[in-house]
């Protein structure tokens, strides 16, 4: 596998899956502010959504009353428990940075696959003691023997890591911050049985170089990966995964921040651990 098995870092520099409006100095060396929209286009944004918070405010406040003509009763709607979290208490145990130790359940196998998605999104990845002690946590132990070899080519490779601008050792330039990180936006099962559970994961990506100089800003793309997981000495392990690309949301019209402000922003904002 390779690091754009996981994460698809060798397109990061062409990536135009979200539309971004960057400031009028662009820190990151962009090209230049776009013109900004019309008055009239932002009477309408701002007329769009006052007309759907009024329709989602009457909606959450309508009567749970069958209507006498036999329409559809409330229970009969269709239910959130595919999105809905569990309240169940995410799991106190780590080997390392990464949680285990997940409930032998649908629910834990789906918590599981979002905590690994983190941990192989990470840039933990591109150092080698951090990546060999992920892969071993987070993959069957004959998977883990399978991938380690070729993982270590892929992040080690030198084109891979100037292209992306790193160094050879992984590193990023002085004055610079190397990002890459998941976010799970939800997770699903599509397949199960006793010992073995198919978990798809939507997320979204950061990725790329952080301060002044910077030739790869930070950009964001979104995925979702099926992971095959099985039940190996007592916790959920990585049998096998696919990725593919989306689903992708239309990017709303923001400013871009600066180089400063997303490398604060990824130094003081930690991760999560992910429960469902």
């Amino acid at each position: 596998m390779s690091p754009g098995d996981e994460q698809g870092y060798s397109d990061y520099a062409e990536t135009g899956h979200t539309r971004t409006r960057l400031p009028e100095t662009d820190p990151y060396g962009g090209a230049p502010r776009r013109p900004s929209r019309s008055s009239s286009r932002s009477l309408v944004t701002v007329v769009g959504v006052v007309v759907l918070l009024i329709a989602a405010i009457a909606f959450a406040n309508r009567g749970d009353d069958s209507s006498a003509d036999g329409s559809p009763t409330k229970d009969d709607q269709p239910r959130a428990a595919t999105t809905a979290a569990s309240g169940s208490k995410p799991v106190e145990t780590k080997s390392g940075n990464i949680p285990t130790g997940f409930p032998h359940t649908a629910q834990g196998a789906q918590s599981a696959a979002a905590n690994y998605a983190v941990a192989l999104g990470s840039a933990d990845m591109f150092n080698t003691a951090w990546r060999h002690q992920i892969v071993g946590t987070v993959y069957t132990p004959d998977a883990a023997t399978a991938k380690q070899s070729a993982m270590d080519n892929a992040y080690s490779n030198e084109k891979f890591l100037a292209n992306i601008g790193l160094a050879k050792n992984g590193a990023a330039p002085t004055g610079q911050t190397f990002v890459s990180r998941v976010v799970p936006v939800g997770t699903k099962v599509t397949a199960s049985g006793a010992d073995s559970t198919t978990v798809e994961v939507w997320y979204t990506s950061l990725f790329g170089l952080s301060g002044e100089a910077s030739k790869n800003p930070v950009t964001q793309s979104w995925y979702t990966t099926t992971y095959t997981l099985k039940w190996v000495e007592g916790d959920w392990k990585i049998a096998d995964f696919q990725q593919k690309d989306g689903p992708v949301p239309v990017g709303r019209d923001q400013t871009a921040s600066t180089a400063d402000d997303m490398t604060k922003a990824v130094e003081e904002y930690g991760g999560f651990t992910y429960a469902r």
